[in-house]
């Protein structure tokens, strides 16, 4: 990525900052450190969270809500430690694999990091196709077109440095926040939503839905490209100003992750108080509940949904080309153009609509391939980061390795739980 007059001043008044020397306060202060946990933050709200959010708030009302907020937190620990790899080493995640695993296996890393990521980045372009046609009426084709389209306008800041790639993303998680603000007015949530907090379930059902949400919580893809986004970000070999800017890091990491788990709560509760509280539990897909929110709330209502969707689908399925990229440089140093990247991910997303297969379905079975990636891409980050002489004085302590390994264990034995229900319906 070009480094750009903007993004050398960012670089400045950031090292300033963590110097002690700058004259700015308050939030001012804060904005150079601000970014790249935004653009990771878009997977967690991407076309695949609205469909699992919207059939578990039209199902079972509030009671999946403390499952989201747990799977939230755990995110939030597993990319923090992404970005903590990239600032503490100057190496993404993929860079570390190459250099320190046999070759035959950072091979099979990258070809399985490729299927993973392209399978990602078929879910989040379906989404915004599917916006363009539930928004505009557009035949899924031209919807198809259009998202590529924005997708390559958007890659395109890349050119012009860090900051206007970071505040497109943003600017988009902004107007996914804002389209839900007005499905919460529109739709009222009712008060018992404390007692979804309470952990519990109900039943079988419940329980593939939680594991349907936890499982598909870390993103692997986001994994590798969070560590690669702030490596080489705010550039300094200081170990003072380095567990300094982890402190910055960290902030970063909560306030974005947390405005994902938000509107992640927010799905949930519109669904709640739109579909369940109107009997409306068959609702289980995003065509579907885009056609009844007319009927219930006024077509406003289906507007802000279809724009949330929309910008999802395009901001996510950004970060997947991105991500894409650091992958192939990382695993095997070999780099093509993020256009020519781009092109080849939008294949399969023609061959599903050429092919006349239903964008939902093939939606969440991609959500099922990418479970395969989650311990390829979460194991070495927990290794990586729990060895001293990887991270010298910044190495996780012994708690921070533990609970990472807990949720290590607990999100790879529920996806394999998930695949397991998938493929023999049990």
């Amino acid at each position: 990525m070009l480094v750009s007059s903007e993004d050398k001043a960012i670089q400045t008044e950031a090292l300033e900052v963590l110097g002690r020397r700058s004259p700015r306060r308050g939030l001012a202060r804060l904005l150079p450190f601000l970014g790249p946990a935004f653009v990771a933050s878009v997977a967690y709200m991407d076309p695949g969270n609205f469909a699992t959010n919207i059939q578990g708030g039209a199902k079972f009302g509030y009671l999946l809500l403390w499952v989201i907020a747990l799977a939230n937190l755990m995110a939030m620990l597993i990319q923090f430690l992404s970005s903590k790899l990239g600032i503490v080493t100057g190496k993404s995640l993929p860079e570390h694999i190459a250099q320190r695993w046999p070759r035959g296996v950072v091979w099979f890393y990258w070809a399985q990091a490729e299927i993973i990521a392209m399978a990602t980045d078929l879910a989040e372009f379906l989404g915004a196709t599917l916006a363009f046609n539930l928004l505009f009426g557009l035949p899924l084709v031209w919807g198809a077109v259009l998202t590529g389209i924005f997708t390559f306008a958007i890659l395109a800041l890349q050119q012009r440095g860090f900051r206007p790639l970071e505040t497109a993303i943003t600017a988009l998680v902004g107007v996914i926040a804002l389209a839900y603000v007005v499905e919460l007015f529109l739709s009222r949530p009712g008060g018992n939503f404390v007692q979804g907090f309470i952990p519990r379930l109900q039943g079988s059902e419940s329980l593939l839905l939680a594991v349907g949400i936890i499982g598909a919580t870390v993103m692997p893809h986001v994994i590798y490209l969070h560590s690669d986004l702030t490596k080489s970000r705010i550039p300094t070999n200081n170990p003072l100003l380095k567990r300094r800017l982890l402190r910055y890091n960290l902030l970063d990491v909560v306030v974005a992750m947390g405005l994902a788990g938000l509107i992640n709560m927010a799905m949930l509760a519109a669904a709640v108080a739109t579909f369940f509280a109107n009997g409306k539990s068959e609702v289980a897909d995003i065509t579907t509940a885009y056609q009844t929110l007319t009927p219930l709330l006024g077509p406003l209502a289906a507007v802000a949904f279809g724009v949330a969707l929309l910008a999802s689908g395009l901001s996510s399925s950004t970060v997947g080309t991105m991500a894409g990229q650091v992958v192939m440089q990382g695993f095997v140093g070999f780099q093509i153009p993020l256009w020519v990247r781009r092109l080849i991910t939008m294949l399969p997303a023609f061959g599903v609509i050429w092919l006349g297969l239903d964008p939902t379905s093939t939606l969440v079975l991609s959500q099922v391939v990418l479970s395969f990636g989650i311990p390829f891409a979460l194991v070495p980050l927990l290794v990586f980061t729990a060895k001293r002489e990887v991270m010298g004085d910044l190495v996780n302590n012994r708690l921070v390795t533990a609970v990472g390994w807990l949720i290590a264990a607990l999100i790879i034995g529920l996806n394999l739980y998930l695949l397991f229900q998938t493929f023999t319906g049990r």
